[in-house]
């Protein structure tokens, strides 16, 4: 049977108590975030992240970046419990939205960037889901993508082996897949950057390609 929607959201629900003292943390999740910060260059704006977990990152966001105002988006309830407890302090600048990354609750072109780390495997449309990444982001707005690096023979082992016995048919992409999602999404200026360990991971990102609606009807209108 196909890998479905419904075992995300029990997985990430069985997950959400121990997930911040997971070991996985200091040796996965906190260099993921370096790197997404190496490359947001975000000062002002609104960003989104998609499968937030608990909103530590989001956290993180808006203490380095006093000028942005941030969007949490997760499938699990008790893990968007958390993260709406951790993020109370900044009720002006972040908001938690439970949702399905395949059909995101917002209007097209309503941030400046997106950001997903480590959930992307768990999407059955991933096709989907990143078209629906490029629809929500205005136009030059950038997401940045990291999941695990299977294209060598320790990230095949874990990510090709391991995390689906213990997960289910979960799938992690290749380099060349994840340059094909975006290309075919809309998105240009794709480039990735890898770590290789311990644990491997790879950031994919890119810029949302596409027309301008609101100069096309300031035009218009003069």
């Amino acid at each position: 049977m196909a890998y479905q929607t419904q075992q995300a959201q029990a997985q990430f629900d069985a997950w959400s108590d121990s997930y911040d003292q997971s070991w996985l943390q200091a040796a996965f999740f906190r260099p993921s975030h370096e790197l997404l910060f190496r490359h947001l260059h975000l000062r002002t704006g609104r960003l989104l992240d998609i499968g937030c977990g608990t909103g530590l990152f989001l956290a993180e966001v808006l203490v380095r970046c006093p000028g942005v105002e941030v969007v949490g988006l997760d499938l699990s309830e008790k893990m968007t419990a958390q993260a709406v407890r951790r993020l109370r302090t900044w009720p002006d600048r972040a908001a938690i939205v439970r949702g399905d990354s395949g059909r995101l609750p917002f209007r097209n072109d309503s941030f400046d960037a997106v950001t997903c780390s480590h959930s992307f495997h768990h999407y059955p449309d991933q096709e989907r889901v990143v078209a629906e990444m490029h629809r929500v982001l205005r136009p030059g707005g950038r997401l940045l993508l990291i999941d695990g690096d299977r294209d060598r023979p320790l990230g095949w082992l874990i990510f090709e082996v391991y995390v689906p016995w213990k997960e289910g048919e979960v799938r992690h992409c290749s380099a060349r897949q994840f340059r094909e999602l975006f290309r075919q999404a809309g998105f240009v200026n794709v480039h990735q950057y890898r770590r290789r360990l311990p644990i491997p991971f790879l950031l994919t990102l890119g810029t949302a390609a596409k027309e301008d609606t609101t100069q096309t009807r300031t035009v218009g209108a003069a």
